[in-house]
């Protein structure tokens, strides 16, 4: 099972300086991971892998049925592998253990073996076991898969991601034998625009679009290289210095996960997110089911009761910029469109 944390130090989240657009949008997909991921867009050497890294330290450890390749969730049925429901089905004690949230990363090079599983047809046809080797999905169950440069994997294998991220379970099917697991996890995606975006119809199934720019100011710029070096020479010391800021960052994604559920948006909110995207021409409805959801992971994350006008604008250029492409040799839009629109629909200054 994949319980070990990777044994080496993770920078910080909270030393982590600017890029303040993409640490919102993976904070909230934390808080609520229906939202459906956050895809990473921004130049070379802007710190991409390293503050999606860091965001597992923030995670809380989960609780998971020991053995289990699948980190099946020893108190929800729809997070158990058949396995596990077998063994409650008899009455069997069932071993528990807490482990790290996972995180697994998604090399480029991965077949679809390798992501979904793969069934072994001759012991399923010698034995009569349906005998599954789980892939990268399983493992990544109740976690985070994170693919870096997305935009050059297969399209294909980009389909099959965004189907069992957005369903919450992988099928495999050879020659007659279908087997089926959980495999909810969060779906986060980087890559680099100028080695081509991905197609538009796959760009809007990610939930967010977070675009990263390189600093420019240089006391900002020094500080980052700073801060690089202390934590090469002392990762132990360097980590200590915030761990407790870190702490305090947990227990707010913790609160505002518990929260989730109480949080209200008026029908009038929900009327002008809807007015935003049909003026914007934003087609089907996940722009707007994404905005509200969003909005509410937001007012549950700064401790309110209920989504203002201003949680609105803090989050609607990530769910929507994406999402106004027509022509695939367009780029995204840097979410001036979206904000103009915003203003005049709410009449926000």
């Amino acid at each position: 099972m994949n319980t070990k944390a990777t044994s080496r130090p993770t920078f910080p989240f909270t030393a982590i300086i600017g890029q303040e657009e993409m640490k919102l949008s993976l904070i909230l997909n934390v808080i609520d991971p229906k939202i459906g991921g956050v895809m990473i867009m921004g130049d070379r050497g802007t710190g991409k892998s390293t503050i999606v890294r860091a965001l597992i330290d923030l995670l809380p450890p989960i609780e998971v049925v020991e053995n289990d390749p699948y980190n099946s969730d020893p108190q929800d049925p729809e997070l158990m592998s058949s396995e596990v429901l077998e063994k409650i089905k008899k009455n069997e004690q069932l071993s528990i253990i807490k482990v790290k949230t996972p995180m697994v990363d998604l090399p480029l090079g991965a077949t679809e073996d390798r992501v979904c599983g793969t069934i072994n047809i001759e012991k399923a046809i010698s034995e009569g076991l349906k005998a599954f080797e789980p892939g990268l999905l399983a493992q990544a169950n109740r976690g985070i898969l994170y693919v870096d440069e997305v935009n050059l994997l297969d399209d294909h294998l980009v389909d099959v991601l965004l189907d069992s991220a957005a369903s919450g379970w992988n099928t495999v099917e050879r020659e007659g034998i279908s087997i089926c697991h959980p495999a909810k996890f969060i779906l986060i995606g980087s890559g680099n625009p100028e080695e081509g975006e991905l197609r538009p119809q796959l760009l809007d199934r990610f939930g967010m679009h977070a675009q990263i720019k390189t600093l420019k100011e240089p006391n900002l710029r020094v500080k980052i290289v700073q801060q690089r070096e202390s934590f090469d020479k002392d990762p132990i010391n360097f980590k200590n210095k915030y761990k407790e800021e870190q702490e305090k960052l947990t227990n707010k994604i913790e609160k505002a996960r518990k929260k989730l559920k109480e949080i209200k948006i008026s029908y009038d909110l929900m009327e002008k997110i809807s007015q935003v995207c049909s003026e914007l021409n934003v087609d089907g409805l996940r722009g707007d089911l994404v905005t509200s959801r969003a909005a509410k992971a937001l007012a549950a994350f700064e401790e309110r009761e209920e989504v203002t006008t201003r949680d609105i604008f803090t989050i609607i250029t990530l769910c929507l910029r994406h999402r106004l492409r027509k022509d695939p040799l367009e780029s995204v839009d840097s979410g001036f469109k979206v904000q103009q629109t915003f203003k005049k629909v709410f009449n926000y200054e």
